[in-house]
């Protein structure tokens, strides 16, 4: 967790070895100055054109590399992931948007040669409970426009010169970190895009476990012949009630799901030669709901992975596990939605990605402050909040000039946060969500800047004590 001698943006970008140290303090206050307001433009959140102007020259600086501003956070993350025994490396890939700036250099093409931008694969450190720890690895790329409409020439290229490389290479970078932390158990968890069979024959290579829903029915050395038919003959270990969210008009209900589970052996994919396969041993879970409401499409999930299951409290594990993967969408959409990354204008692509590591975890940071008050409510805010936002807090939210000795827990603090954000707290509305928190930690930047004018010591007591 944070210490309380540092602000959350020196625990994160402290380390951050960027050539002079002038330049990590910089990044220090670019990082604070990103999350007092993550939604606002850069100068908003700056507070004027000098130190706008001073923003945009660390960016567009050449000799700072996006790897050096990220590496601190990442290792922050490490000891944040060494307090725990079972930590996900869930990973998926989001699209950044940038067809609105047509004059940015280096960009790719999207889905039509019409839009530009880059792809972003994330790698994001998520506990079984839901607390999102940080960013483990990320790579950003662009698709040139001259290979647009070949994407039956790349089927034949070796995964090497395709993007499915993306989820080899989260793989490597999550054992890289697992061979450094062998007390915690860490799991990469990938979905459907992820069913890519050389990321299965990697982590066997690597000794690093995997969990993934199945996309593809292969072929398997069973009778069966085909994986979804081998798990479907295999008896039920138990049923399972999950809640299903709202999305979109219907509403949120409890689905019963049937678990089955194997071990199970599949034949390789074909492959241009010389590239050979073998068939790879790993263990299955389906979860199905046999009786969906009428009009619902049912639930069913076919999960793969490494770690062997011996019961169907295992197996009931493995859907917690994987459940916790809609956290990077969330992340994702925080990015975008929250920090409006894709709204940022700038004159390269590179200086893009300078940007982008400041407010990727600006993002998590937000994402973090959601998430940790639900699991961890009686955590002193000291944790997260320094002194004069708490006490700041507090005195708008009472209508009072007298803070409390003793600070409150974290999840009053969030709650009076997500209050600043439109959150109504009523009977019923659960715990308050990501907008009304980057919402709300807008205005607490400026109801702690305002408290700090009032609050900063007189001259005469500045004074005391010297001759």
């Amino acid at each position: 967790m944070y210490q309380e001698t540092q602000s959350w943006a020196e625990q994160e970008f402290g380390n951050a070895d960027l050539g002079d140290y002038r330049r990590t303090q910089r990044l220090i206050q670019l990082a604070e100055q990103r999350g007092s307001q993550p939604n606002a433009s850069i100068t908003q959140s700056c507070g004027d054109n000098a130190a706008a102007k001073a923003a945009y020259r660390f960016y567009e600086n050449e000799a700072i590399s996006t790897t050096a501003i990220l590496s601190s956070h990442q290792q922050a993350t490490q000891t944040r992931i060494s307090q725990e025994s079972v930590v996900l490396a869930v990973q998926d890939t989001t699209q950044l948007d940038y067809t609105h700036h047509p004059a940015t250099e280096g960009l790719g093409t999207l889905h039509s040669k019409k839009q530009q931008g880059m792809l972003m694969h994330t790698t994001f450190a998520v506990t079984p409970e839901r607390v999102p720890l940080g960013i483990i690895h990320q790579q950003i790329w662009t698709r040139p426009a001259e290979e647009f409409g070949k994407k039956h020439i790349r089927k034949q290229l070796p995964i090497q010169e395709k993007e499915s490389q993306k989820w080899l290479t989260s793989l490597e970078a999550t054992s890289q970190m697992q061979k450094q932390l062998p007390q915690t158990k860490v799991v990469s968890v990938g979905d459907r895009e992820a069913d890519v069979y050389e990321l299965f024959a990697l982590s066997h290579t690597l000794s690093q476990d995997v969990l993934v829903r199945a996309a593809w029915d292969r072929k398997v050395e069973h009778p069966e012949n085909y994986l979804w038919s081998f798990l479907e003959s295999q008896p039920v270990a138990g049923q399972l009630t999950i809640t299903v969210p709202r999305k979109g008009k219907q509403p949120a209900r409890q689905a019963e799901l049937s678990i089955r589970y194997a071990k199970v052996t599949l034949h390789p994919p074909r492959r241009p030669k010389p590239v050979e396969l073998a068939p790879i041993t790993l263990w299955a879970v389906l979860a199905h709901e046999d009786h969906p409401p009428e009009g619902v499409e049912a639930i069913s999930w076919l999960l793969l992975g490494s770690m062997c299951i011996n019961s169907f409290q295992d197996a009931c594990e493995w859907i917690q596990w994987y459940s916790c993967r809609w956290l990077i969408e969330i992340y994702h959409k925080i990015l975008k939605s929250g920090c409006r990354v894709e709204e940022r204008q700038f004159s390269t692509a590179e200086n893009i990605q300078r940007y982008l590591a400041v407010d990727d975890v600006v993002a998590w940071r937000v994402l973090y402050l959601t998430m940790v008050g639900r699991e961890t409510p009686d955590m002193p805010c000291t944790a997260i909040f320094e002194a004069h936002e708490w006490q700041a807090l507090y005195c708008f939210i009472h209508k009072t000039s007298t803070p409390p000795d003793e600070p409150p827990t974290l999840k009053q603090v969030t709650w009076w946060i997500a209050q600043l954000g439109g959150f109504l707290g009523r009977k019923g509305d659960g715990d308050p969500g990501v907008t009304v928190l980057w919402r709300g930690l807008q205005r607490l930047h400026d109801i702690a800047g305002t408290w700090s004018i009032f609050h900063l010591p007189s001259p005469e007591s500045r004074n005391v004590g010297k001759d």
